[in-house]
């Protein structure tokens, strides 16, 4: 008899089902909702470009509509499937996605007072409402509670829990004071499915609180008192109505219950685990190990790998957290602000329309032009800074660059300077961990751009200098979150079922050696830029810089 589960993917736009056979890994059915409100899902306020929001209705809604839908596809697709033979539900999300809540766990804007009301909603990831919050965060753990800072990269953000929720308190006191307490959407959604939403019983994950919201063993949990009194004392008293547990994605948030059983057409009592957040849950569907790094590569990267808990803390990453990814393990966290969104910029802004009349036409002919090219040849270096740094200077107050340019550069030189660039922030972020002992010795990639530009990829392994594999899933998040409920219903452990269900793409990227020498000159060129741009203790001279591109340019054109 076979074993199925259910993985549940909360994005920013739109949520996605995947059903697989815990056997072999196979996918039987996938629906995807885009949710109706606001613009793509995401409620904006016309006066702030920092605000982002979601109607929590769109989270239950899209629950229903994907996975009776992904059943429907299972039963067309296998004759012998069956809705009872469903074990597990594993839930990911976006974080820090904060919702504020009553003392039942409804989420104010589902209440007719609060529904208009834009504070009241979901305070998504990607608002950046909270940024002045965060730097006092930042200034006062530095003088209070350093270690705080030191498992979050030394700088705290205002993507993040604390923040959000004292801006709210900032900006609405009104809503912060209907607020019963808070939860993070990757909590909620399990609580919902389980049927009890009550904030101070719901479990809540150890990735999300200790990745946004400084929740650590070390220091007894959330930051303490006296620390959020100094803050603000409306923080001091939320802290009784959160929680002092936080829980690895491994164990059971509860079972399915016989309300939301009859709305998903699934029997009661199927394992719900712990929720977790995308890119975390993504490395785990992507095979992640001690060792190895995924890459989650989109319009941003998330990177992820494993280490033994005695691992020091790295400077500049995003977290390290016990369990965050694999249970017994530090979960670390690192990425890049932008990469994918970096190249559609330039193929909206910069690229003729000689190189095709649509965006698929553009990237298409770009890649065939740059593909023919020699690293170096074409005089460019950039930093990939077009929406800040996020590892490892935590700075969003840097940008993009492009160095080299003459009368005869042309759209596809840019467009390979900038993945060139992307490449040297993933080097950047692989030799800070292993200056702190964390090797990495491969790297596993998910997300559309690793499927479908080879030449990316290429570039990617040559300047990494390591093999780049491909999963072969295109849901690693929800096939990650499929592995960690069936580990927590204890149907195998997730080495056994990632060894059954993970597989990769027949091409492995490896490092082209004459290659490798090149991009070794032009990493040592970014890392200057890098340094003198955006760093306070570097002092030096940049005219050698250009010089050094044109050398390298007429070396690699004339070879």
């Amino acid at each position: 008899m076979s074993h199925y589960a259910i993985g549940l993917d909360y994005g920013t736009n739109s949520c996605r089902s995947l059903i697989v056979d815990l056997s072999n890994g196979r996918e039987l059915g996938s629906v995807v909702y885009a949710y109706p409100s606001g613009e793509q899902g995401i409620l904006t306020d016309p006066s702030d470009p920092h605000v982002a929001r979601q109607n929590p209705q769109d989270y239950l809604d899209g629950c229903v509509h994907i996975i009776r839908g992904a059943i429907e596809q299972a039963v067309e697709n296998d004759a012998s499937f069956s809705p009872a033979d469903i074990i597990a539900i594993g839930v990911d999300t976006t974080g820090s996605t904060v919702i504020p809540v009553d003392q039942s766990g409804t989420p104010l804007a589902l209440t007719e007072k609060w529904r208009d009301n834009l504070n009241a909603h979901v305070w998504l990831w990607k608002d950046h409402t909270a940024h002045q919050e965060a730097a006092r965060i930042t200034e006062l753990a530095t003088e209070m509670r350093p270690e705080y800072l030191a498992k979050c990269g030394g700088v705290y953000s205002s993507e993040w829990w604390w923040s959000k929720i004292l801006h709210l308190k900032n900006i609405d006191a009104e809503v912060f004071d209907a607020a019963f307490s808070y939860v993070e959407h990757c909590d909620w959604i399990p609580a919902v499915l389980s049927g009890n939403t009550k904030p101070l019983e719901m479990k809540r994950s150890i990735c999300a609180a200790g990745h946004k919201a400084m929740f650590n063993a070390d220091w007894g949990g959330l930051p303490d008192a006296d620390f959020l009194n100094a803050l603000d004392p409306a923080l001091g008293d939320l802290r009784s109505r959160l929680f002092s547990e936080a829980h690895a994605s491994d164990s059971l948030a509860g079972t399915l219950c016989p309300e939301w059983a009859e709305k998903l057409g699934l029997p009661e009592g199927i394992g719900i685990a712990v929720g977790a957040f995308d890119c975390h849950m993504g490395a785990v569907g992507a095979g992640v190990k001690k060792g190895t790094l995924v890459k989650v590569l989109g319009t941003s990267t998330c990177d992820i790998t494993v280490a033994d808990k005695d691992v020091a803390d790295v400077p500049g990453l995003c977290g390290q957290v016990d369990s965050s990814v694999i249970p017994g393990m530090v979960g670390i966290e690192a990425g890049q602000s932008a990469v994918g969104d970096i190249f559609l910029w330039l193929a909206n802004n910069l690229v003729p329309d000689s190189y095709g009349a649509d965006l698929g036409a553009k990237f298409s002919a770009m890649e065939e032009k740059m593909s023919q090219q020699a690293p170096g040849a074409s005089g460019l270096l950039a930093l990939d800074w077009n929406n800040g740094n996020r590892t490892i200077l935590t700075d969003v107050r840097l940008s993009g660059l492009v160095l080299g340019q003459t009368l005869h550069t042309r759209a596809d030189e840019i467009y390979r300077a900038y993945i060139e660039a992307t490449a040297f922030g993933a080097l950047t972020i692989i030799n800070r961990m292993e200056e702190h002992g964390v090797t990495i010795s491969e790297v596993v990639n998910t997300g559309g751009l690793s499927l479908k530009n080879a030449t990316l990829m290429q570039i990617y392994a040559d300047v990494l200098g390591r093999p780049m594999k491909v999963s072969r899933s295109e849901q690693t998040c929800a096939l990650g979150a499929a592995i960690l409920a069936a580990a927590a219903t204890g149907h195998a452990d997730i080495a056994t079922l990632q060894q059954n269900i993970v597989s990769y793409t027949d091409t492995i990227y490896r490092p082209i050696p004459e290659n490798q020498k090149v991009y070794q000159q032009l990493y040592a060129l970014y890392k200057t830029l890098h340094d003198a741009f955006g760093t306070q203790d570097w002092s030096g001279n940049l005219e050698h810089v250009m010089k050094d591109l044109i050398d390298l340019r007429e070396q690699q054109r004339s070879a």
